[in-house]
Order: structure tokens, then C-alpha cells, then sequence
């Protein structure tokens, strides 16, 4: 494993909870954060952070993704929390900034929507499933 380690959607939710410089960066596309939800961290007095690792419409990868995690204000002593649909894209993301110098990087695993069930639709895992706060934006 090339990054921290991989969490499950309760854990993210302890982590963002109780350790102040723990941030959660929803790595989808736009219009995954527009049509199927967003976590929400209001709660927490936190908001997520909303930085394609896959350019949308073009399907490429996003080549300035470190660059807006800095830009973000993610430093390399944060706890980063990466999320996307299923938990694959945010392997990528974390052992990203895992090279880029930021040592607690983290996937969510089942992501926002978890995988694909017997009849291939999502939703039976993941953070929406477990009822953790999200929102449609």
C-alpha cells in the first residue's frame, strides 16, 4: 500500500469528527456532486473539499489535482480523507498526495455509493448508505 490506509465510512466519520486537521476531499466529478450528493460536514463545523481526480466531460486525469489540494490549503501534516463513488478513484487520489508529501492520506472504501450489487446498481453500501450526513447540492 503506497498510502495510509484504507477506511470505512464510520471511521472517515470518527476521524473528521474528532481530530481537528482531518479533511475529506470528495474526489468525483461535478456531475456526481450535482446529481447524486455530497457528504456533509456542516455538523462538524467542517466542509468537504471538491477536487476532480477525472476531468468531467473529458475523462482524463485531472494533471492539476496536488496543485488544487494546495491550493485547498492541505498541508503535510493533515489527515486527508479521500472519497469518490466506489473507493477506486480515491486510491489514486491518496497515493498522490502520499507522493506529494502528505503522510495521513486515506481512502474511504465503498466510497460514496459503494459497488455494484448483484442487479449492478449502487447505493446498498458506502457513506449514504450508512446514513453518515450528506446532501444534494
Amino acid at each position: 500500500m503506497t498510502y495510509a490506509g484504507d477506511l470505512t465510512p464510520q471511521q472517515a466519520w470518527e476521524k473528521l469528527e474528532n481530530d481537528p486537521k482531518a479533511k475529506l476531499v470528495d474526489c468525483r466529478t461535478r456531475p456526481e456532486w450535482a446529481y447524486v450528493g455530497v457528504p456533509d460536514l456542516e455538523i462538524l463545523g467542517k466542509q468537504t473539499l471538491f477536487i476532480e481526480w477525472v476531468t468531467f466531460p473529458e475523462g482524463r486525469a485531472n494533471e492539476s489535482f496536488v496543485a488544487e489540494l494546495r491550493d485547498a490549503g492541505i498541508a503535510d501534516d493533515d489527515e486527508v480523507i479521500f472519497i469518490c463513488r466506489s473507493g477506486h478513484r480515491s486510491i489514486g487520489a491518496a497515493e498522490a498526495a502520499t507522493a506529494d508529501g502528505i503522510a495521513k492520506a486515506y481512502n474511504i472504501v465503498d466510497g460514496f455509493e459503494g459497488q455494484l450489487d448483484e442487479f449492478d446498481h449502487r447505493g446498498g453500501a458506502g457513506w449514504r448508505a450508512l446514513d453518515l450526513p450528506w446532501r444534494q447540492s
